[in-house]
C-alpha cells in the first residue's frame, strides 16, 4: 500500500503544489490524503489513520519534512516508529537522500539519519521564527494602536433601568439581555462590571 500525505496548516492555503508532486511521483488520487492542520505536533485525524494503515512493506510519500511536522524531537520519534517500529518506508520527494526504500546499508543509513535531524531542525526553527515575527508584527501594531480582538459593545441608553429591573429580579438575565439587544454573556459581563 503507498500514502501520499499532504498538510496544509490551515483551509486557506492551497495543496495543488503537493498533489502534483505525488502525482509526478506516480500516486493516485485514492491513494492522497490531505489534511487542513497545524504541523505543530502530530495530534492530527486523518494523520493518525494514515499512519495506523500502514504496514511492513507499505509507502509514506511527503513532499517535504515540514508536511510531516514541524517539532525537532516528534519528527525524530515519528520517523523511527514509521520505518523501525511499522517497518513501512518513507519517501521525502523533495530531499531524495531520504528514501528509505534505498541505501540501506549502515552509510546510507547513517546519511539518511544525519539529512533527517538536519531537516527536522529546520522545520522547527522556522516554526519558531514563525512565531517570534507573530508576536513582533502584534507588538508593532500594537505599538501604532491597532487594537485586537472584538469591538467592545457600548451600553445602550436604557441600560441602567434593564440594570434595575435584573437586580431586583424583574426580568432574568436572559430576557434583559434581549431587551439590550446583546448575548447573555456581555450582559452579565456588564452587570459585573457595573456591581464591582
Amino acid at each position: 500500500m503507498r500514502v501520499g500525505y499532504i498538510r496544509v496548516s490551515t483551509r486557506e492555503q492551497n495543496p495543488d503544489r503537493q498533489i502534483w508532486a505525488m502525482r509526478d511521483f506516480g500516486l493516485t488520487d485514492d491513494e492522497l490524503v490531505i489534511e487542513a492542520q497545524s504541523g505543530r505536533d502530530f495530534d492530527r485525524l486523518l494523520y493518525r489513520r494514515a499512519v495506523r494503515s500502514l504496514r511492513a512493506g507499505d509507502l509514506l510519500v511527503i513532499k517535504s519534512i515540514d508536511r510531516l511536522g514541524r517539532n525537532y524531537a516528534e519528527i525524530l520519534e515519528e520517523w523511527r516508529f514509521i520505518t523501525k517500529e511499522k517497518g513501512a518506508d518513507i519517501v521525502v520527494l523533495e530531499m531524495p537522500l531520504l528514501d528509505t526504500r534505498q541505501g540501506r546499508d549502515l552509510t546510507g543509513t547513517l546519511i539518511s539519519d544525519i539529512v533527517l535531524q538536519l531537516l527536522s531542525y529546520v522545520a522547527q526553527t522556522e516554526r519558531e521564527f514563525i512565531r517570534q515575527r507573530q508576536a513582533e508584527g502584534i507588538a508593532a501594531a500594537k505599538a501604532r494602536g491597532v487594537k485586537f480582538g472584538r469591538r467592545r459593545i457600548d451600553k445602550p441608553g436604557c441600560w441602567e433601568e434593564v440594570l434595575t429591573d435584573y437586580l431586583y429580579g424583574q426580568v432574568s438575565a436572559k430576557a434583559a439581555a434581549y431587551k439590550l439587544n446583546v448575548g447573555r454573556n456581555t450582559f452579565l459581563r456588564w452587570v459585573k462590571e457595573s456591581t464591582l
